[in-house]
């Protein structure tokens, strides 16, 4: 289990990599932008897997910590949050759950596509909220400061 969860842990963050790169990132921004791709994997993976919480849960918990790496990367290194945000949500989207809830429609097997398309739509949301939430955050952090220095 353990080899798995490190070898997953690797995967997420070669997978950040490479959309970094798709995204044309400067390459002093690829190492912390995939970074964060590791980092929401093992927050997936420690509330998934190791506290057995929901998928649900376990994405929003992960997508929070990425959207917050984000934002606090992009103050820190003077850059667009999107820029460590799309690279470090990658690892998150449930890309096998679409698929095979596609796969058993074509095929018929509506039980067992519903059963992936509920697990797929957990995710999605999971992501969506969680990232809405922290730019929800910034964004009012952001207009009280300028409220107060008017």
């Amino acid at each position: 289990m353990a080899s798995m969860m490190i070898a997953q842990l690797i995967m997420s963050f070669f997978g950040s990599v490479g959309f970094a790169l798709r995204f044309h990132l400067r390459k002093t921004l690829v190492l912390p932008a995939s970074i964060g791709g590791l980092m929401g994997w093992a927050v997936y993976l420690l509330f998934h897997q190791v506290l057995l919480q929901g998928i649900f849960i376990a994405c929003l918990i992960a997508s929070i910590c990425v959207a917050l790496y984000a934002e606090i990367l992009a103050r820190k290194l003077k850059a667009p949050a999107t820029l460590f945000l799309i690279p470090g949500a990658v690892p998150l989207i449930p890309g096998s759950s679409l698929y095979y809830s596609m796969s058993y429609a074509v095929a018929g097997e509506w039980d067992i596509a519903k059963d992936y398309s509920i697990r797929m739509i957990e995710f999605a949301l999971g992501i969506a909220i969680g990232i809405s939430l922290v730019l929800a955050f910034f964004v009012m952090k952001e207009r009280v400061k300028k409220q107060m220095h008017e």
